[in-house]
């Protein structure tokens, strides 16, 4: 995977999200060497989205690569946010997996896909 194809692919997902009625307020947000895919929000909830593109035929779905090790990290970056912008709104962690196909592509949109286990 590319990082054209990898930026391309967040493109798709933040063109989607913004569809579902989502505001963008950051893209590629870093703290330290933590980087934040997307963050948006709507009237209730700050969305934290974490964006997985493969190439077809992926051997592993792309929602499945974001593991333990990647939801910590994800989170981690996010309270750092969280903090540095006072936000008191709910949190919520989101996947947005794109996979690139022969003609075209597809997406696929996992609100809520994981949580902090605090």
């Amino acid at each position: 995977m590319t990082v054209e194809r990898g930026r391309e692919g967040e493109d798709i997902a933040l063109k989607f999200l913004l569809g579902k009625g989502l505001r963008v307020l950051e893209r590629n947000w870093r703290c330290g060497h933590l980087e934040l895919d997307i963050i948006m929000e709507d009237d209730n909830m700050l969305h934290i989205v974490e964006v997985r593109s493969r190439v077809y035929p992926a051997i592993i779905e792309p929602v499945e690569t974001v593991d333990a090790a990647k939801q910590k990290k994800v989170i981690a970056a996010a309270n750092g946010f969280v903090k540095r912008n006072h936000i008191k709104k709910e949190v919520v962690f989101d996947v947005v997996s794109v996979v690139f196909m022969p003609q075209g592509h597809t997406v696929e949109y996992f609100p809520n896909a994981f949580a902090p286990s605090w």
